[in-house]
């Protein structure tokens, strides 16, 4: 299948390969793969005629759905660059990547959580035309059939996507990946997890994520397995969504399993379908791995590393311990190389690295040395099985609930309202989330509190991203350099 290096070739050869096997099952309604095809192809006409031309980016603001999928695939369809944006930014957020990536055209979930996104975004000065996700992806509204236009032609190695990730100068960064790349890393992750078109896939990790788009929507392609997008976590309908349509693949982030174990209604639900669990993002118990087995009755469970920069770079195989696949990630995935650095940091190597960060090629020069090796930021160890344990952070990134969060980009967001001196944010442990951040917080005038200080920081920051503390001090630690002493802030909660 690896021959198959655009994601349009891939599309068409799965439509060709599985027909009317069902591609995505949502509320009900079925959509074969023949269909997705058809239904790509005419949303990507409509990008055409609203000005998307080859190469062009464009923005992608939503939840998990069907229609997200044939949105994003239209995007290469058209000949353009897929730019995902996480489904609860706020208009700053996202204008912000508009600005960046000088996007051609920004497709969005109005009304999604309730909220008026299109208003959003025009608040925020927003340039390009807007379109509605469901209206640009139904083929009733649209006037476009198959086989109406030829479409621009990607090379494999020209660019598929950006995903931004967050740097800790707290200056978000732009990774871009080839359409081999992302199509390779797919492939490496459906092997080892022994995906077939039989499985049914349950994709609660967010399409606007890597492990969504890349290790959800481009893994169908590959296998033909079937896709039952989740737009919004809930244990309840998640347990009768396994039950009913005998879900067999459930990837998620440690907080699913757990909320899942802890469900009062678990035993009235027949979960024996799920074979496959794929976990990490966050420290996972020896004991939650010990449960997911006997408890849920999932017969593989595995635990992979990987990062915006290189989606997956390591996981564990079928047949690890409970121990390894708790205390490890797993070993290096075929194409890619692992070593420690100095420091103990974990350098990664191979074919799934990004091309580099979008105009950023300063940032993109500190990452990939001149060999090739991506400087991760995270401190680990290998064993003499070639397991990576992670032991620490470089950096100050934190993990909540399975999303990544960079302390100084919540910092200069809080810098800036009135009252606020100083500010440091570090994360801290949480028994559900894993981790949540707290913000020290050095008024400048007295009557700053906590619900002030979290009130700004809902109005111009993602939900995941605002500090579940906040604590008022007089002043933060600080080194002779000036350096703020994060360590010492964590210490006060251990």
């Amino acid at each position: 299948m690896l021959g198959t290096r655009t994601l349009p070739a891939l599309l068409r050869s799965a439509a060709e390969r599985f027909g009317d096997h069902p591609a995505y099952v949502e509320e009900g309604r079925t959509l074969s793969y023949a269909g997705l095809l058809e239904r790509v192809e005419a949303t990507a006409a409509a990008y055409v005629d609203a000005g998307v031309r080859a190469g062009d980016r464009v923005v992608l603001w939503g939840p998990n759905s069907t229609a997200w999928a044939i949105a994003a695939l239209a995007v290469s369809y058209a000949g353009g660059v897929l730019v995902p944006v996480n489904s609860r930014y706020v208009g700053p957020e996202v204008a912000d990547v508009v600005a960046r990536t000088h996007a051609a055209l920004v497709v969005l979930h109005d009304g999604f959580l309730g909220r008026d996104q299109r208003r959003e975004l025009a608040d925020a000065g927003t340039k390009p035309p807007v379109v509605d996700l469901h209206e640009v992806t139904d083929l009733d509204r649209l006037d476009h059939r198959p086989g109406d236009r030829d479409f621009p032609q990607p090379g494999p190695d020209d660019v598929a996507d950006i995903l931004f990730t967050s740097g800790t100068t707290g200056r978000s960064k732009g990774a871009m990946s080839a359409h081999r790349q992302t199509i390779g890393v797919a492939d490496a992750w459906a092997t080892l997890g022994g995906v077939t078109a039989e499985d049914r896939y349950l994709v609660v990790n967010p399409f606007f994520h890597s492990f969504g788009y890349k290790i959800g929507i481009v893994v169908g392609l590959l296998t033909g397995a079937t896709l039952y997008p989740v737009p919004v976590f809930d244990v309840e309908a998640t347990m009768r969504l396994i039950e009913s349509e005998r879900i067999t693949l459930l990837p998620g982030a440690p907080t699913i399993y757990q909320s899942l174990l802890a469900a009062p209604g678990r035993a009235d639900h027949d979960l024996s379908s799920l074979r496959l669990a794929v976990t990490g993002a966050a420290v996972v118990p020896v004991v939650l791995i010990e449960r997911m087995r006997q408890e849920l009755g999932i017969d593989h469970v595995v635990t992979a590393f990987g990062m915006t920069e290189a989606v997956v770079v390591t996981m564990c195989r079928e047949d690890d311990s409970a121990e390894t696949v708790a205390t490890t990630c797993g070993r290096a995935i075929p194409g890619m190389e692992t070593r420690i650095g100095d420091e103990g940091e974990l350098l990664v190597r191979g074919d799934h690295v990004m091309l580099g960060y979008l105009d950023d090629p300063a940032a993109t020069a500190a990452a990939i040395d001149a060999d090739g090796w991506l400087h991760t930021g995270d401190v680990g160890t290998l064993d003499e099985a070639g397991n990576l344990t992670i032991t620490d952070r470089l950096k100050d990134m934190y993990i909540s609930g399975g999303f990544n969060v960079y302390p100084a980009e919540v910092e200069q967001v809080l810098a800036r309202m009135d009252g606020v001196a100083d500010v440091a944010v570090v994360g801290v442990p949480d028994d559900r989330l894993g981790e949540v951040g707290t913000a020290y917080v050095v008024a400048s005038a007295g009557s700053t509190t906590e619900a002030d200080v979290l009130a700004f920081a809902r109005e111009r920051l993602a939900n995941f991203k605002v500090p579940r503390h906040v604590e008022v001090v007089d002043a933060l630690p600080r080194n002779l350099s000036g350096k703020v002493l994060k360590t010492e802030l964590r210490k006060r909660w251990t």
